[in-house]
């Protein structure tokens, strides 16, 4: 592991460690088995965002390991991408009940004191986010129709955003497996400096 990557890879082992046990917002009391940081290249110049970890991730303490992750690990790998090359994490860190959406406030909870450092340490040239939870998370936004924004650039803090569905979506509207391979190929042009 070269000096860079494995410095940016203790900087997110030391913005963690306070974490592990986590109870800043209301997923910590709820039933959640562990916090779901993320994994991957720590010094790569796309990462990947999605709503929340679901109750494979929690049980593994991996993001996007269930269905959905194993979609999105082979719409990756099509596109010559393999998981340990990007970094992939999730708006909320803790399993939100029954799956539900994560709320504004643990959204933001979450994004303050670990999304944005992760991000900050990262350093990323693209940000993807899988779905309109990571987007609204991200920009702090109350509505965004992701059918409306997907595939289409934004800035946020100097980093290129692209939104695009999430998996879960892509399940059970597998006809958009196309749209969401698209979307990932554009991030990965953009995040080499193309696009």
């Amino acid at each position: 592991m070269d000096s860079k990557k494995s410095f940016k890879q203790e900087l997110l082992a030391q913005l963690y460690a306070p974490y592990k046990h986590c109870t800043c917002c209301p997923l910590g009391k709820l039933g959640r088995s562990q916090v779901v940081f993320g994994e991957g290249n720590p010094d790569t110049k796309l990462m990947l965002i999605g709503e929340g970890p679901g109750r494979d991730e929690d049980l593994q303490g991996r993001p996007f390991v269930g269905r959905s992750g194993k979609l999105l690990t082979r719409s990756l790998e099509a596109i010559g991408i393999t998981r340990k090359d990007i970094f992939i994490t999730n708006i909320v860190k803790c399993r939100p009940p029954n799956n539900r959406a994560p709320t504004e406030a643990e959204r933001m909870t979450c994004k303050k004191i670990l999304l944005s450092k992760q991000i900050k340490i990262i350093q990323p040239k693209v940000i993807c986010t899988l779905g309109a939870s990571s987007l609204l998370g991200l920009l702090d936004k109350d509505k965004i129709k992701i059918t409306q924004v997907r595939g289409k650039k934004m800035l946020w803090e100097g980093i290129i955003i692209l939104p695009t569905y999430h998996p879960a979506y892509i399940l059970r509207n597998p006809k958009e497996l196309g749209t969401l391979i698209a979307d990932l190929t554009l991030a990965q042009k953009l995040s080499e400096g193309g696009g």
